[in-house]
């Protein structure tokens, strides 16, 4: 996570930023929402079957600095081009500075190699593995949810740090119902990305 953390930091990006993730089904597809909540940065996980409009959309309303993607992504035998969906999305995306890409397919594809893409996912192992998280407010801004959009325009819901914990304690206690036994609290990862 800090190594993943202290790879973003490098590419520029600060508390406030926005990050779009455009991953696929991926066991790593979480991996880089705990450093991003750890230093500040808004993110949106956008659902990797989305055309390049649709994601497009997503990091136009959103302002994203950076994406995160893969190369390419597997769904039922099929190999599915994820890095030219990011590419022909972000023609009309002038707020995007980085792109990183998880590579998952060998030989390496061609077009990954420009000056705005980072190769190879976050963490290679020279970055630093610790890193200070940083002091949010309750009410700093977490992530971006989208609708789907198919009614209209996606519309953005900001969650926000304060909110996604008492989101979570409020499900254990309601939902759970985990009877005479005391809640707590604990940060850390809660499945694939957030469900609360």
């Amino acid at each position: 996570m800090n190594r993943c953390a202290n790879a973003l930091k490098a590419l520029g990006l600060k508390k406030g930023d926005r990050v779009t993730i455009y991953l696929p089904k991926i066991p790593n597809r979480s991996s880089p929402c705990s450093p991003v909540r750890a230093f500040g940065l808004i993110h949106s996980v956008v659902y990797s079957g989305f055309s390049a409009p649709a994601l497009a959309s997503r990091i136009q309303d959103a302002e994203s600095r950076a994406v995160i993607t893969a190369d390419v992504g597997y769904d039922r035998g099929k190999v599915i081009q994820l890095k030219s969906v990011v590419d022909e999305a972000l023609a009309n995306c002038g707020t995007v500075e980085s792109v990183v890409v998880v590579r998952r397919q060998t030989p390496a594809i061609s077009s990954l190699i420009t000056q705005r893409n980072r190769l190879g996912g976050l963490a290679q192992g020279r970055e630093k593995p610790v890193c200070e998280a940083e002091r949010l407010d309750a009410e700093d801004p977490l992530y971006i949810l989208y609708t789907s959009g198919t009614t209209g325009k996606p519309k953005g819901v900001v969650h926000v740090h304060g909110g996604y914990m008492v989101g979570h304690l409020h499900h254990i206690e309601i939902c759970v119902r985990p009877e005479g036994r005391r809640c707590v609290f604990l940060r850390g990862r809660s499945g694939l990305g957030h469900r609360p």
